[in-house]
């Protein structure tokens, strides 16, 4: 359990480093913009009580827009992803359910669940994220694209970082 814990304090704090200080200054191009930090609230085990999640999303978001001075559209979207995650979970479980102690990685559910259930939080985040900071219809197809992009692009860490980081958890 503190061993747990600790471990995500550590994800949390390298995911807003990473993010803040590595991938904010990568020029990917107009419409790219990944956001790797959405893994911590993705990988979170299922047993998360969802006052935490939704706290854990809004310290996190907030985090990120301190370093993108974007006065509170990270968290916004960070903490409806958080809200959607439990719907998006039981959407996804398996008849017997999840396991207890286990947290949604490819490793322990597979490339093919995990891709599905991932990809629903990043682009739900990021068309939250990208629409509020448009705030306007009249770019709604580029913005659209953007968020597709930026999604693919998103997703894209997120399995490597899966395969990089997880290999030792296999279905312990």
């Amino acid at each position: 359990m503190i061993n747990e814990i600790i471990r995500n304090i550590i994800r949390f704090i390298l995911l807003v480093l990473v993010q803040a200080l590595i991938i904010k200054n990568i020029e990917l191009g107009r419409f790219i913009n990944p956001f790797i930090y959405v893994l911590f609230i993705i990988v979170l085990p299922f047993e998360t009580p969802k006052w935490l999640l939704l706290v854990s999303a809004f310290v996190l978001g907030i985090s990120i827009d301190m370093f993108y001075d974007t006065a509170g559209m990270h968290a916004a979207a960070t903490v409806f992803m958080a809200y959607i995650r439990p719907g998006v979970l039981k959407l996804f479980s398996p008849r017997d359910g999840y396991e207890f102690g286990t947290q949604p990685t490819v490793q322990y559910l597979g490339i093919p669940w995990f891709l599905s259930y991932a990809s629903i939080l990043v682009v739900l985040h990021h068309l939250v994220l990208f629409y509020i900071e448009m705030f306007r219809f009249s770019e709604f197809f580029s913005t659209f694209f953007r968020v597709i992009v930026s999604s693919i692009f998103t997703i894209v860490l997120v399995i490597i970082s899966q395969y990089l980081f997880n290999r030792k958890s296999e279905k312990e």
